[in-house]
């Protein structure tokens, strides 16, 4: 058989777009520049719910209906079962048309001085279309998208104007989506129930529950992971599923609220040539059904991928080397004198041309390429020529649009309700978390009840009980400290959730506090139960609910300290460690190591003494120990001492209010520490800046 003509890397013939007939006489730059003045505005902006709907698939059935008897042309995830039920889909998202014209994107370097990450940057995206930003690693695809989502941090400063249907505004809930670069899903779940937990969140309550759950289903087949379904997502607590599942996984999330814009960092990560293309190609059938705006990051797609682009942004070192069809790229590289060889992926082709980061070739290679940089700058003069004014003078005039709505979703209640039931999930399945903490405490407690074992009532239990609660009382709060990875980890997810609009900072709070009570409470109350009953502590069975009740306070405590730090510090390393650091200064402070009256009256008194929440435990513990006691001397001196004077004199206990509260300070800086955590959630974000920065000067 003959050789085709046709080069290896050409691809078949996209279902997502027509094909293009290009005539001799049309150039690259003209091409370039039709698609980039955006000629189809008028029929995007004017007749904007009159659009003729997308033509069907070409293994569409003419009846308009499916195999399963569902309804064809609208979006898969939105119509599951909708001909059967005879329940009708949720309101299509309006479509969205984006345009950014001389984009700029700086940030701090250090000594005052500013780095250029994005140059004067103008393009669009359009309804039903993908559009891929390619570039070498570091060119600014990532800064692109964020600045794009409005997600820039604070140490990066934008200039330029970013529309949306030709309106300033930002992007409300259900109008766009964010697939980031790094997966962060809770390892513990299963792919089914991650994304059941996400149905559940994004939709309203309106929608009926078994709905939620077969378009969760749907989305999970669509995605290809019917088969992993019940299988744990893992990280690093399991072994779970693969780096590509859990990729497609995050995609299936973001996608189950319909968004009209769909913002996707590195799609294919992680993915095989195979699983890229059918993942890429589900979500330009999604543009194309839903007239979704896909905006894709992608660093070195195959042929087959590219050939699913309808646009291409080329990015070099903050630079646009090329905007226009993706299909005319390879005619504007021709034209500028960087032919693309035969057979050869085009994307390679591009990325080899203008990345100058391995132009020192080894000696003896026979490789030779033209200089990157002289490349670079050929390209973007001759786009820049070419171009002109045109995109400025339409995409940058047109009507303004309606305001993007924000679209329903689950209520606080239920969201709380979610949220809760899946860090319960987490919390049981996370062996780090309480489980391990809780073995370490039962041979802890065992450690301390034989070597305080039954200390009696003699003048030497009376340091014997001192020593045994004030151990007790600290090191058991201070092993919360343990679970800091687990925080870390759940600041992560609630982050990448927060920043899609899932649910807020409150629920989120409420949710950890409320999941992590009972498991707190069982860790408290069984190893405190050893400790104090082989201790010989005094009995009766209040003394010791008083006792396993200020334990939980204290850990419930510390919990909501680690938390704070949780989220200021960027690292667990650095994060228990400074945790450590607290705990120890408020140990120190407690009354146990050096008396009251004996600690230096500026900040180790007032008010660092007060502010320690050893103070309140111990001091509750050592009343609820001693008061009701008396203590003998065992030297035949027939002498008696009574609880209420060793804690006067001994143990200096401020005997001014009963034990009861102390323990009510406690359980009210429970509360505190929580709205603390609450609050620096919330002003967070405008630290975080400034601690990385300090943290890279380190």
């Amino acid at each position: 058989m003959a050789a085709s003509p046709l080069p290896r890397w050409a691809p078949t013939p996209s279902p997502t777009r027509p094909l293009r007939v290009s005539s001799a006489s049309q150039t690259a730059i003209s091409s370039c520049s039709s698609w980039t003045v955006c000629s189809s505005l008028s029929s995007i902006f004017v007749p904007l719910f009159r659009r003729s709907a997308p033509p069907l698939p070409v293994d569409a059935p003419a009846n308009g209906v499916d195999d399963d008897g569902d309804r064809v042309g609208c979006h898969p995830l939105d119509c599951v079962g909708a001909r059967k039920r005879g329940h009708h889909p949720q309101e299509a998202s309006p479509m969205v048309f984006l345009t950014w014209e001389d984009l700029t994107v700086t940030a701090s370097s250090g000594r005052g001085n500013r780095a250029v990450i994005l140059d004067r940057l103008s393009g669009c995206a359009r309804p039903g279309e993908v559009l891929a930003l390619m570039g070498p690693s570091g060119c600014g695809k990532t800064t692109l998208l964020d600045a794009l989502a409005g997600r820039l941090g604070t140490d990066k400063k934008r200039t330029g104007d970013i529309l949306i249907n030709g309106r300033r505004e930002k992007l409300a809930f259900g109008t766009s989506a964010y697939v980031t670069q790094e997966t962060l899903l809770m390892a513990t779940l299963t792919v089914s129930e991650a994304v059941h937990c996400s149905a559940q969140l994004q939709l309203p309550d309106t929608v009926p529950a078994a709905e939620k759950r077969a378009r969760a289903d749907r989305a999970i087949r669509q995605m290809g992971l019917a088969t992993v379904a019940g299988s744990r997502i893992g990280g690093r607590v399991c072994k779970g599923i693969s780096g590509g599942q859990r990729r497609r996984v995050s995609i299936c999330v973001e996608l189950l609220a319909s968004p009209a814009l769909v913002f996707l960092d590195e799609p294919t990560g992680g993915l095989d040539s195979a699983a890229s293309l059918h993942v890429m190609g589900r979500i330009a059938s999604l543009a194309r059904e839903e007239r979704m705006t896909v905006v894709a990051a992608v660093h070195q797609p195959s042929s087959e991928v590219f050939g699913l682009f309808h646009g291409l942004c080329l990015l070099a070192y903050g630079k646009m080397v090329y905007f226009g069809p993706a299909a005319d790229a390879i005619e504007f590289f021709d034209a500028n004198g960087y032919p693309c060889p035969l057979r050869r992926n085009p994307s390679d082709h591009f990325l080899t041309m203008i990345n100058k980061d391995f132009e020192e070739l080894e000696e003896g290679t026979t490789l030779t390429l033209p200089r990157a940089a002289e490349v670079i700058q050929t390209l973007v003069d001759s786009l820049i020529s070419q171009r002109g004014s045109g995109m400025k003078n339409e995409a940058f005039t047109i009507k303004e649009g309606a305001p993007l709505a924000k679209k329903r979703q689950a209520t606080f209640l239920t969201k709380c309700a979610v949220l809760t039931r899946r860090s319960c999930t987490n919390m049981h399945r996370d062996a780090g978390y309480y489980w391990l903490r809780f073995g370490i405490y039962i041979g802890i407690c065992l450690s301390i009840g034989t070597i305080f074992f039954n200390v009696g009532n003699s003048f030497a239990s009376i340091q014997a009980r001192a020593s045994m609660l004030m151990f007790t009382s600290t090191l058991l709060t201070m092993m919360s400290i343990g679970g800091f990875p687990s925080f870390v980890e759940d600041m992560k997810i609630f982050r990448k959730e927060q920043l899609n609009g899932h649910y807020d900072a409150t629920a989120f709070v409420i949710s950890n506090t409320l999941s992590s009570t009972p498991y707190l409470g069982i860790i408290s109350i069984i190893p405190g139960a050893i400790a104090y009953y082989l201790t010989g502590l005094q009995r009766g069975f209040d003394h010791f609910v008083y006792f396993a009740a200020v334990l939980w306070a204290c850990t419930m405590l510390v919990e909501g300290l680690m938390m704070i730090v949780a989220a200021i510090v960027p690292d667990f390393l650095l994060g228990i460690i400074t945790g450590s650091g607290m705990q120890g200064l408020l140990m120190l402070n407690a009354g146990f190591f050096r008396l009251p009256s004996d600690l230096p009256k500026p900040i180790w008194k007032y008010p660092t003494y007060y502010m320690s929440y050893h103070k309140y435990a111990t001091q509750g513990l050592y009343k609820n120990e001693f008061l009701g006691l008396a203590f003998e001397d065992l030297g035949g001196r027939g002498l008696t001492l009574n609880g209420e004077y060793i804690l006067k004199t001994y143990l200096q206990v401020e005997m001014g209010y009963s034990k009861w509260v102390d323990l009510a300070i406690l359980l009210a800086m429970v509360l505190i520490y929580r709205v603390l955590f609450l609050v620096t959630i919330k002003v967070g974000e405008a630290l975080k800046p400034m601690i990385n920065c300090i943290s890279v000067k380190v």
